[in-house]
């Protein structure tokens, strides 16, 4: 394909939607997800949709519904296949990471494998910050484009290495934190999180870095005892979260946890950690940096609408 013929892609997944605007490719998009971002959803037809979509649940629902449909072996995410057909892409981005969050590769292939023109079908499957880095260029080489992946990076990287000079130079000691993904049950972060965690200046020992998420006790938590917490559930905006933040002070030992005595508990977007673009992570290593450290760091004026501290929520 050359510039005479341009690649017609489809994107599965909202990060890799949101990495392809970031990066000024949008005019070779031709079709998003249900999730994918205002912008995206009006300028491009939503060709993924999922069975829950408009509906509410609460988080136990919500885990009750995606562990049913994943131990039958069923995706809760389908294809308008003759939209998909229509556009005829010869690309389509999709992913693997998790089944739950997005439709995955096995449900895309299926739908794919129904088409006239068969496209090539790329999977963005990151498991630590460097993988999310990586899925950038990944993107833009598959489009023609692969130098507006370097200089999208660069531009970020600069971000980073800020705080992380900030903090050297200041011999700041790391926090302990620790960032929830769910609320009912308790799910700790995993895969990229506990490394935008570092580099924000904190640690998670109960995180599980490069790797899935899984529900964690209380006790355990109690024992940790984490100067910080953040309450990010998957999906839940803070609008969304505020619903379901009383679930956590039912918890025994609830007011004891540093976190909560101090004041330090958050609750933020999901995006800016659960839908692994490069900007959105980027993004969530300045609030969280912010959060950990405010006497070096303060909220950028973008994000300030992103976060609240969580102090008292009527059961």
């Amino acid at each position: 394909m050359n510039q005479h013929n341009p690649p017609k892609a489809c994107s599965f997944l909202p990060a890799a939607t949101q990495m392809i605007y970031d990066m000024g490719l949008q005019h070779l998009l031709h079709g998003v997800t249900f999730e994918c971002h205002p912008q995206a959803l009006a300028e491009k037809p939503a060709i993924v949709r999922c069975i829950m979509e408009g509906k509410t649940y609460t988080s136990a629902e919500i885990d009750s519904v995606f562990s049913a449909a994943k131990a039958q072996g069923k995706s809760l995410y389908y294809v308008e296949e003759e939209l998909l057909q229509q556009i005829a892409p010869d690309i389509i981005f999709t992913q693997d990471t998790c089944d739950v969050c997005q439709i995955d590769t096995k449900c895309t292939a299926a739908a794919v494998a129904r088409l006239p023109h068969r496209p090539e079908v790329i999977p963005l499957t990151p498991d630590t910050l460097e993988d999310v880095y990586t899925t950038a260029v990944t993107i833009a080489k598959a489009l023609g484009h692969e130098d507006a992946a370097y200089t999208y990076l660069a531009a970020l990287q600069k971000r980073t290495s800020r705080i992380l000079d900030t903090l050297r130079q200041h011999n700041m000691p790391m926090k302990r934190v620790m960032i929830f993904e769910w609320i009912d049950p308790i799910y700790n972060c995993g895969h990229w999180i506990p490394f935008q965690v570092a580099q924000a200046g904190g640690i998670d020992m109960l995180g599980n870095p490069g790797g899935d998420s899984i529900v964690t006790g209380w006790d355990k938590i109690r024992k940790y005892d984490p100067e910080i917490l953040i309450i990010a559930p998957c999906g839940f905006h803070i609008s969304r979260a505020q619903q379901e933040l009383h679930l956590l002070t039912r918890h025994e030992g609830w007011d004891n946890i540093t976190a909560v005595r101090t004041g330090r508990v958050f609750a933020c977007d999901f995006d800016l950690f659960t839908q692994p673009s490069p900007s959105n992570l980027v993004d969530g290593i300045e609030l969280l940096a912010a959060l950990f450290h405010p006497t070096l760091f303060t909220i950028p004026a973008a994000l300030k609408n992103k976060t609240f501290p969580f102090t008292a929520v009527p059961v």
